[in-house]
């Protein structure tokens, strides 16, 4: 019994080492266990503990308040991050496997965006440019929900503002009431791109159909939308057609969701029958 004691004590540092994972926290309180690889000035590169040999995912280091390390160390960050800062010098970890870091750049609406894990085109941006959000290179033709006319209802999806939030709703309605995201298409569908990518809110998908017409729909900015499409088709995506229906996340009522259009004309919030086919685009942050 003593040796089987003895052997427990000298295994089972390896055995809390295999488990331990490090944690970033970000500065709204959200956080992610994860497989730090490295950090440099302006960036943190991890694997997500729920996914160790899938993609390695970039977090710009000015979102990051705190890095609780597995073995019990902590860096943490503040505003400052927020710039970036050539003169510091890198802090890279000692793990073998981390890669070279991306450097940061500005983007341009209608700029292609490719950071190993994410492709698509830059469809929303941040006053200093090097954040915002991408939109997949193609396109499905699905229904919001797959329910009968007769077993439609509301869901609880209704956030305007925030695609995640409505993402994280279909997922507690499906978890509390047995169903699967085949009974959400469309959401289904965004899911499937990989971990991140969501259908966006009304007011999402209002913001990026305006910057595809160059971010005023008074004006017929032509070379905007040429601009957007040019790199859809080049990256082997599909073009976005101006006369287009797009379903948001945003759900209107019991039987309707909220969709909008490429066009210039107004009105450009639609309602739609929740089991009916229109387009869907997918969106991830960046």
């Amino acid at each position: 019994m003593m040796r089987k004691f003895i052997l427990l004590l000298l295994f089972l540092p390896t055995v809390l080492g295999a488990v331990a994972q490090d944690v970033i926290r970000r500065a709204d309180g959200t956080q992610v266990e994860a497989r730090v690889l490295e950090i440099d000035a302006r960036e943190v590169r991890f694997k997500r503990r729920s996914n160790p040999q899938g993609p390695t995912y970039v977090w710009p280091l000015a979102d990051v308040r705190e890095i609780v390390y597995a073995n019990g160390e902590r860096d943490t960050f503040g505003p400052q991050h927020a710039a970036a800062d050539s003169a510091r010098p890198a802090v890279e970890t000692s793990r073998p496997e981390a890669s070279v870091a991306r450097a940061a750049k500005p983007y341009v609406i209608g700029d292609y965006y490719d950071d190993g894990a994410v492709r698509g085109v830059v469809c929303e941006l941040s006053e200093d440019r090097l954040h915002g959000l991408v939109l997949s290179l193609d396109e499905a033709y699905l229904p919001w929900c797959a329910f009968d006319k007769a077993e439609l209802r509301s869901f609880g999806i209704a956030d305007s503002g925030d695609g995640e939030a409505n993402m994280r709703a279909v997922a507690r309605y499906i978890a509390d009431h047995g169903l699967t995201w085949d009974d959400f298409p469309a959401f289904a569908w965004c899911r499937g791109r990989g971990e991140g990518w969501y259908l966006p809110s009304i007011d999402e998908m209002l913001r990026i159909c305006a910057n595809y017409n160059g971010g005023d729909r008074t004006v017929n900015d032509r070379k905007a939308r040429n601009r957007f499409n040019e790199t859809l088709t080049r990256r082997g995506g599909r073009r976005m057609n101006r006369l287009a229906f797009y379903f948001t996340s945003t759900e209107r009522d019991d039987r309707t969701a909220l969709c909008t259009h490429t066009a210039l004309k107004p009105p450009y919030v639609e309602t739609i029958p929740k089991n009916t086919k229109f387009l869907v685009r997918a969106v991830h942050r960046f």
